[in-house]
């Protein structure tokens, strides 16, 4: 019977506000009843008037008002059976997104700045030239005098030892890897909350779809663009780190009025969700990625 009843929150508060008042009103009518009797009269009504129950003896049957406790009861269970019908009939619904058609759609390619990176040290400067001396033409060269090297007969030649090749150097140590930025991924970043879906299609489009609704839920469009009808495409790029967290926001399109400004506090707002993003990945490990994100001003 019951089975498709469905209340607002409207409708519970007024449900409840009917039976608050009707409770005050039977209490303010049952008071006034029986303050209003007189007690000459009834004590003059009931003389002489043979008592048959344990009651009657502390009070005129007029203004016995336990006789109405059955009543009372019962009004109970009804203002209760009816308070607990109306919230398990509680209905709420969600609030219905307007997502613009061809949402994730740019009009024209946007170039991609990518933020630069930490850049490795310049090279250490080149050692100066060495001094070369004059070496004055008065000065005296030693005579060089040649021993005789000459083998004769009788002479013993010791063998001459072969010292082994000295080891290689080390190789040198591997260059840090530096912090990229990458623009495509082989596995990009995902909006939160969709990594249970069974394939990476699947999670892809999941993700999608969550983003744009809590964009145009909480994208604001701002008074003065609504007051001059400005409408069109704001491209924002941010970079989404390796622990999902959103940085470096640009706005690399902008159509004024405040547009701009209004979809960058949304995209920066993701940070504040509880949930992070789904970094990037490039062979297995998490990496930093460059996302363009397209955000539509329409007016309904």
């Amino acid at each position: 019977m019951f089975n498709e009843l469905e209340i607002t929150g409207t409708g519970v508060g007024l449900i409840t506000l009917g039976l608050v008042l009707l409770t005050l009103g039977m209490i303010w009518f049952f008071r006034r009843k029986y303050h209003g009797q007189d007690y000459q009269a009834l004590r003059a009504a009931n003389e002489g008037k043979k008592l048959t129950t344990l009651s009657e003896r502390s009070k005129f049957p007029e203004a016995d008002v336990f006789k109405n406790t059955g009543s009372f009861f019962n009004y109970g269970m009804t203002a209760a059976v009816a308070l607990a019908l109306v919230a398990l009939s509680w209905t709420t619904y969600d609030q219905k997104v307007f997502i613009p058609d061809d949402a994730m759609a740019m009009d024209d390619d946007i170039e991609v700045d990518i933020p630069r990176t930490a850049e490795p040290p310049p090279p250490p400067p080149p050692p100066p030239p060495p001094v070369i001396q004059e070496v004055p033409d008065t000065e005296e060269v030693p005579e060089t005098v040649l021993e005789n090297t000459d083998v004769k007969e009788n002479d013993v030649i010791a063998p001459v030892e072969k010292k082994a090749p000295p080891p290689p150097p080390p190789p040198p140590p591997p260059k840090p890897v530096e912090d990229e930025i990458l623009v495509r991924a082989e596995q990009m970043p995902r909006f939160p909350g969709c990594e249970d879906k069974a394939t990476e299609e699947e999670k892809t489009a999941c993700a999608t779809q969550k983003m744009l609704e809590y964009i145009y839920k909480n994208l604001k469009y701002p008074p003065i663009a609504r007051e001059n009808g400005v409408e069109g495409s704001v491209v924002l790029q941010f970079v989404v780190d390796k622990d999902g967290t959103i940085t470096d926001t640009k706005i690399a399109r902008d159509i004024g009025a405040g547009c701009g400004a209004a979809a960058e506090a949304v995209v920066l707002g993701m940070n504040n969700m509880g949930k992070k993003w789904t970094p990037g990945k490039q062979r297995g490990r998490p990496v930093k990625v460059l996302f363009t994100l397209p955000v539509k001003f329409k007016l309904e």
